[in-house]
């Protein structure tokens, strides 16, 4: 498992690239990026229920669903505006921008949720080895949109 992970979460970067230009797309047609959003996270609602179904994973648990702090429910706002903002850019920037910027953003922020180990994950310091890969990964974003 340990050297087929790294190549599955390239494979889920894949993904991600093409999800974008697929909403980009969508987007163009329906003339509202909003509605793509919204297509696609219905598609991917309708995508994850029946998966839910077919591997009989059991509904959570109404306890369970209490002890969830409020922010924990909140993650598909941030998905939808992910979604929007790449459908609106692609068009404007490209997909290798547009997903690079994204790489970049992703990175930034969870360097600082390690660094202070946000919502309960571990702390690892944003050590200047780690400090210098960001720099590096902005640098790559800048070169992409050159």
């Amino acid at each position: 498992m340990n050297a087929f992970a790294p190549l599955l979460v390239v494979a889920a970067g894949c993904c991600v690239g093409f999800q974008q230009l697929l909403n980009a797309n969508l987007g163009k047609t329906l003339q509202s990026a909003w509605w793509s959003a919204f297509v696609s996270y219905l598609g991917g609602t309708i995508a994850l229920a029946v998966l839910l179904v077919i591997l009989r994973v059991p509904f959570f648990s109404f306890a369970s669903a209490t002890r969830a702090p409020l922010i924990a429910w909140t993650g598909g706002v941030f998905g939808a505006v992910f979604i929007a903002t790449s459908v609106f850019m692609i068009p404007r920037l490209g997909v290798a921008t547009v997903v690079t910027l994204i790489v970049v953003g992703q990175l930034l922020s969870s360097l600082l949720f390690d660094q202070f180990g946000l919502l309960g994950t571990p702390q690892h310091p944003a050590t200047l080895v780690r400090l210098l890969g960001a720099a590096c990964l902005v640098a790559g974003a800048a070169l992409v949109r050159a």
